[in-house]
């Protein structure tokens, strides 16, 4: 499932092709078709994510909501569009682009109400102006729950997926299995902070890159990785193979039906603390 970066850099990219022209929409598939009918032809005002939903806004008061899931896929190209195939949901064509959207979850026509509930059943996304990062702090402090699985809620931080998820308390040498209720205020500030710089960066680069400079393949003339999902991490998909810090083995775990990856040497558990 794409992390909360693609998101955000899909609605950019929907901004760049379509904002300010009047799109022509529709559903070769046919489960949107009564909705593309009554967005077709009219403008399209505002692109935005939050944390894994994107939000289409045509002409102030409709609004286009998509939540990729698992196997959704965007595709953008140029003007003159290709016949689209029937397992295209949703497509948008102007006189310079055109984008087919495959497999979402979601992909419905809400109201402005129907939009606001989905904000407020949400986390804050550290990739949003409005986030606020004491209020997912507030339940942390309170849950006896692992901090890895706190931060793959999206009622309490949204955006965040695995490969975040692991990175990022590795990049603080923090536990997963610490309870949430023994992160102190300073460590989840110095994990806000770095979710913000690490969640933008991926943005504007279109992929996730957590190793810091001294740790690239060029400053310490190892190997480059070699995956799919692309990007240059620390622990990340890399069960059994050595830490790029201690040198020690990358274990993996099953937690919340996800992958856990972590280096046990480098994040060792602490005691606990009060907040």
């Amino acid at each position: 499932m794409p992390e909360g970066h693609t998101i955000h850099r899909l609605a950019k990219d929907y901004a760049a092709a379509f904002s300010g022209t009047a799109p022509q929409v529709t559903s070769p598939q046919g489960k949107f078709s009564d909705a593309a009918e009554l967005i077709t032809g009219t403008d399209l005002t505002t692109t935005e994510a939050h944390g894994k939903h994107l939000f289409l806004g045509f002409r102030d008061t409709d609004w286009v909501h998509i939540h990729l899931g698992l196997f959704g896929k965007v595709t953008f190209g140029p003007t003159p569009a290709p016949p689209p195939t029937d397992t295209v949901r949703l497509r948008l064509t102007n006189s310079t682009a055109y984008v087919d959207l495959r497999g979402p979850t979601t992909c419905a026509l809400i109201t402005p109400a129907e939009k606001q509930a989905i904000h407020d059943r949400l986390g804050p996304d550290p990739l949003r102006e409005d986030a606020d990062p004491k209020t997912a702090y507030r339940r942390i402090a309170r849950s006896r729950t692992t901090i890895a699985a706190l931060l793959m809620d999206q009622k309490i931080i949204a955006g965040v997926g695995n490969v975040y998820r692991a990175e990022v308390l590795f990049r603080h040498g923090i536990d997963p299995y610490r309870a949430g209720k023994d992160i102190t205020p300073q460590q989840w500030d110095a994990i806000w902070t770095d979710l913000v710089e690490l969640m933008h960066e991926g943005v504007r680069i279109n992929r996730i890159d957590t190793v810091r400079p001294e740790h690239t393949p060029e400053a310490m003339a190892r190997p480059p990785r070699v995956d799919d999902h692309g990007g240059e991490v620390y622990v990340y998909r890399r069960a059994n193979l050595p830490c790029h810090i201690c040198g020690g083995e990358i274990r993996t775990a099953d937690l919340a039906a996800r992958n856990l990856f972590w280096c046990p040497t480098c994040q060792k558990p602490e005691p606990a603390q009060k907040p």
